[in-house]
């Protein structure tokens, strides 16, 4: 089966590729529809685990999404990389054959197939995320600058204006590269306004507005933690938009899930909550095992990890909050991650881009030194300045940076090496899940057909079964359950119920706080009495939302314990 890793699909293709899978792997995956986007389109999950060791929905699960806003393609492709990860590694590498036995992945290749399709189409167009008008309906109705390719070559690049107050000047080595004018305002050369390719609406002859787009939205806003109308893109209010509210109804309705990842570009950093509190106001457990899960993900991939609010935010007053990160963190209490792949400048120079580029353009020679690598190894990246009768400026000039194909997102030919390790993060957090087992059963007679049944419950999993420590504190999950089912010759003695409550179990990553005397915090005995025939058989099944089922048969005859 070929894996689409060389290029961005359109979402026909896309469609195709997710429905091949499942009938190319029926025993690993099955392809549903979680909702439809504001157009129309259905958002595709699909589902993977060995069906042979039990359903998907009895199993710890990892939830990955991808492609949330628009032009962030290579998202899709890291997606379709973990895919075939799975198929292909299930059965041929035992890392993988024990996370599919054991475990459950779920992943959205395109959560916002609309905006995607915009901005691969031969006429493109970019927006932040969804296409809905929001919070105008009038495209044109604001004056200013609106992309748009207005040359018709398919791509939307710069413009630069010859002004002797424009901010702008070019390279004293490379007259083709743009860089800032010094503070005191002298330059070697000429001076330049530059825009964004696009037209002019309702252009006054001087001053060029920069509106808002009219598909304002930012559906990685939209979720209901720290959402509020100062927060850009947010919506009408929490949830308000389809797609947020696929990913929102397919998780909740999915218990199993006990991480997550939403796949972005670009910066080449993975992200952690929290995105409006410092890490001081965390669980302390939880910030040491984001930190330690992270570094696993640094040793696997090479990108650095980094709290979104203490090290990544800007402007503490203006937070990158409503995010699904976050609120899978505080409203289900599962360890959340944001991976932004691609660092263009670490690409081309060697060096890790600075948290700010995000914020501010990177120094002139770093940009030089990038422009230099992409003319070697991706010749036609930067284009060449070319001279165009603007409807509305008049001459200008065009051309730049091809910014989809090199700083939003990497050149075709790097997108499979640039996705391929974050798979291997994604089955090693999906194997640190807490997984429960009925490790032990024993049947002890008490005479006349009358027998005690004790079964030890263990989670096996590295983390405890409330995932965070964050989900223990504000009783986020469920407690263990252990279920004796009974067929027509045996009854459960008077007093004693189906169903013992274990509370919650610790996993084995506890060790690290207990100075080596952990003793067994992550296990439980569950106890029964019933009356029966000898021989007859009972069904231990151990139950917990996020740590899965587990099941063992008994027969009531003495076990000698």
């Amino acid at each position: 089966m070929i894996f689409p890793l060389d290029h961005f699909c359109r979402y026909d293709e896309l469609t195709a590729f997710v429905h091949e899978l499942a009938d190319a792997y029926p025993a690993l995956v099955a392809v549903e529809s979680i909702g439809t986007s504001h157009a129309g389109r259905d958002l595709w999950l699909v589902t993977v685990t060995d069906s042979a060791t039990g359903p998907h929905h009895e199993k710890p699960a990892m939830w990955v999404d991808a492609n949330i806003h628009a032009t962030e393609l290579t998202a899709s492709v890291g997606a379709i990389g973990l895919l075939r990860r799975l198929v292909t590694g299930f059965g041929t590498d035992d890392t993988v054959t024990a996370a599919l036995r054991t475990r459950t992945f779920y992943v959205v290749p395109r959560v916002n197939p609309d905006g995607a399709e915009l901005a691969l189409a031969d006429a493109p167009r970019f927006i932040r995320s969804s296409v809905r008008p929001w919070p105008y309906t009038d495209r044109w109705a604001q004056p200013g600058l609106h992309l748009h390719d207005v040359d018709g070559n398919g791509r939307i690049l710069s413009m630069r204006i010859e002004d002797p107050t424009g901010a702008w000047t070019t390279h004293d080595d490379e007259p083709r590269l743009m860089v800032p004018v010094s503070p005191t305002g002298l330059a070697s050369g000429r001076r330049y306004r530059m825009l964004d390719e696009g037209i002019v609406e309702h252009h006054d002859g001087y001053t060029i507005a920069r509106p808002r787009p009219v598909e304002g939205l930012d559906l990685n806003r939209n979720f209901p933690v720290g959402w509020g109308t100062s927060v850009t893109g947010s919506g009408d209010y929490p949830g308000s938009e389809p797609e947020a509210q696929a990913l929102m109804r397919a998780i909740t309705q999915r218990p199993n899930v006990c991480g997550t990842n939403a796949y972005h570009t670009f910066g080449g950093v993975l992200l952690r909550p929290s995105s409006a509190m410092p890490d001081d106001s965390l669980p302390a457990t939880d910030v040491w095992l984001y930190k330690m899960l992270g570094a696993r993900c640094t040793e696997l991939t090479g990108v650095p990890v980094y709290g979104a609010y203490d090290d990544f935010t800007w402007d503490r007053s203006q937070t990158m909050s409503g995010a699904i990160d976050d609120w899978t963190y505080e409203h289900l209490g599962v360890f959340g991650w944001t991976t932004e792949f691609w660092d263009p400048i670490h690409a081309a120079t060697g060096e890790r881009a600075p948290t700010s580029l995000w914020y501010v353009t990177p120094d002139p020679d770093t940009e030089l030194a990038m422009l230099r690598w992409f003319d070697e190894h991706h010749p036609g990246s930067y284009v060449d300045w070319t001279e165009f009768d603007h409807p509305q400026l008049g001459r200008v000039e065009i051309g730049g940076w091809d910014q989809l194909h090199t700083w939003i997102n990497p050149p075709a030919s790097r997108l499979e090496a640039e996705v391929e390790p974050h798979a291997d993060f994604a089955v090693f957090q999906a194997l640190t899940a807490p997984c429960l087992a009925v490790e032990r059963v024993t049947v002890t007679p008490l005479g006349n057909d009358t027998w005690r049944i004790a079964a030890g419950i263990a989670n096996t999993g590295y983390l405890a079964t409330t995932v965070t420590e964050w989900a223990a504190k504000h009783t986020l999950v469920r407690d263990v359950a252990a279920d004796l089912e009974v067929g027509d010759e045996v009854e459960l003695h008077p007093g004693t119920a189906a169903r013992v409550m274990l509370g919650q179990l610790a996993g084995f990553g506890q060790a690290r706080f207990s100075e080596r005397n952990d003793g067994a915090p992550n296990r439980a005995l569950a106890s029964w009495i019933v009356t029966g025939p000898a021989g007859a058989t009972v069904t231990v099944t151990a139950r917990h939302q996020r740590a899965g089922t587990a099941r063992a048969v008994v027969s009531l005859e003495p076990t000698g314990d």
